[in-house]
């Protein structure tokens, strides 16, 4: 149990009552608290989130008998690891829920922003925990972060630039505040305000309307699925108090260093500042789980990856073994950190996808994703017309459309001389296998401080150029820094919306 002083209550008392009164303390929001601590109404100050009520000469048994009443009180509260002095209200969002034969009802759903994104600081207090791109001396330990500091509620839209309106998600890069400025962020759709919206892939498809003309170069608007834990990981972290309504849990098959809090603890030990990001940094262990990367994207190129684990399930790791971005070894971990992808201009189709293109992405359109057995494909809509993602161009490679099976996700890596890591954790028996697993929601704007986007919309790796597969998209090869990015297009946001999801056939009627 902690005591009082940890709270910073002598910061926030005045002295006088600190120096012959006695004391009871007790939460603001305890039912009845003035009949609780009756015998000490003389003075009550407010200590949020406490009220603190003094009295002097107050006898000897009376008061131990309050003050244990109240330290206990106060031992629960400082389980919680919830601050008081935002209160978290998600923006609602609606989604539809389709059935065979194409019906559909709408479902009244919400979402919330990761925790990573949150002010965190001392419990009971607002000294920060961490700060800037690194830990601040109020805890030193993973475990001794989890329990001394708290996650605050968010101001979505003053504060990370996120609304919602109906059916619709809108994500601002770059968000002025009254701390300085926000870029990016990570949503999660929520069922119920404590729970995340579970989707289980397998022979179901997603569908959503996506607007990303402002989503230039060196950004990236993605919607993909992880299986984080339904509730945040609250019931299996006993020092997890803030769960999924707080946005805690996630995981990635980056095995995510990047984490301030993973399974239940603090990242603090061996952490490691960016030296180009001035808000992150990486910590020695990492969350890892299958990721389904259905959109990654902006208004130029876009790619679907599918990444495969040995276990595909939220796991921790701890370096040397988690592998993926920033690891001195990239395949150390037991996920496939690069995924099998389908992406057309990757795939020598450059006049598909982009402005003025047959996809035109100075406007909104439809992705449809479709996870079978062995077999995942997309059909992207707009204008009313249906439109299947050209096949490969490669020698070695078949299909006339573009879709991910076995034979494609054997021969890729063989012609493009790239280390075949999605047969080597599992490959389809795994994928197919993750696709069975209840998954969440993620929709996210980012920019990119390892490798500034370029495996997604340019030419990845550098040293390829020309040669087949190195060229994912027309952004230029020295672009995509990521300060830069956020200095030149301060006005760009992603808008998802209209979200359907069902079995194969049901959000809309194409082939």
């Amino acid at each position: 149990m902690s005591s009082p002083s940890g709270f910073g209550i002598n910061n926030h008392v005045p002295s006088h009552l600190l120096q012959n009164d006695l004391l009871c303390l007790v939460p603001v929001d305890v039912p009845q608290q003035t009949k609780l601590c009756s015998s000490f109404s003389s003075v009550r100050v407010p200590v949020s989130p406490f009220h603190l009520y003094s009295r002097s000469n107050i006898p000897t048994p009376i008061m131990k008998r309050a003050l244990c009443a109240s330290l206990s009180l106060l031992a629960a509260a400082v389980a919680q690891q919830v601050g008081t002095t935002e209160q978290e209200v998600h923006p609602k969002m609606t989604w539809k829920k389709c059935s065979s034969g194409g019906s559909c009802s709408t479902v009244n759903g919400e979402v919330v922003i990761d925790g990573n994104w949150r002010w965190i600081h001392n419990i009971g207090g607002y000294e920060n925990c961490y700060s800037g791109n690194k830990w601040t001396n109020v805890c030193s330990t993973n475990a001794d972060c989890a329990t001394k500091c708290a996650m605050e509620g968010a101001k979505y839209s003053e504060t990370y630039g996120v609304s919602t309106s109906g059916d619709a998600l809108t994500l601002k890069f770059v968000q002025q505040n009254s701390s300085g400025k926000n870029v990016g962020s990570r949503m999660y759709l929520m069922n119920g305000s404590d729970k995340y919206q579970m989707f289980t892939l397998k022979n179901n498809e997603f569908a959503f309307d996506v607007d990303l003309s402002t989503v230039e170069c060196g950004m990236n608007s993605a919607l993909y699925f992880v299986p984080m834990k339904e509730d945040g990981g609250m019931s299996t972290e006993p020092n997890n108090k803030a769960g999924a309504k707080y946005g805690t849990g996630y995981c990635d098959a980056q095995c995510a260093r990047d984490l301030k809090f993973i399974g239940g603890k603090g990242n603090i030990e061996g952490w490691q500042p960016s030296s180009t990001d001035s808000s992150a940094g990486i910590g020695a262990q990492g969350a890892c789980c299958a990721e389904i990367d259905i959109w990654e994207s902006n208004k130029n190129a876009f790619a679907f990856t599918p990444h495969p684990c040995e276990n595909n399930e939220y796991h921790v790791c701890t370096e040397p073994n988690c592998g993926g971005t920033y690891a001195d070894d990239r395949y150390g971990g037991g996920c496939d950190a690069n995924g099998c992808d389908y992406n057309p201009y990757r795939m020598g189709n450059p006049d598909f996808y982009g402005p003025g293109k047959t996809i035109d992405t100075n406007r909104k359109f439809t992705v449809i994703s479709r996870f079978e057995n062995n077999r995942n494909y997309q059909i992207l809509m707009q204008d009313g017309v249906a439109h299947r993602i050209p096949g490969p161009k490669f020698e070695g490679l078949e299909g006339e459309t573009g879709e991910l099976n076995e034979q494609f996700c054997t021969d890729q890596f063989t012609i493009f001389d790239e280390r075949n890591r999605f047969n080597e954790v599992g490959g389809w028996s795994q994928l197919n296998a993750a696709y069975d697993i209840p998954m969440v929601l993620v929709m996210s704007i980012w920019s990119d401080h390892f490798a500034n986007m370029l495996w997604l919309d340019s030419t990845y790796p550098p040293e390829k150029a020309g040669q087949p597969g190195s060229a994912r998209g027309p952004c230029p090869a020295d672009g995509g820094d990521p300060n830069g990015v956020v200095n030149q297009y301060p006005n760009a946001k992603v808008i998802w919306s209209n979200i359907r999801f069902g079995p194969i056939g049901s959000t809309y009627q194409v082939d």
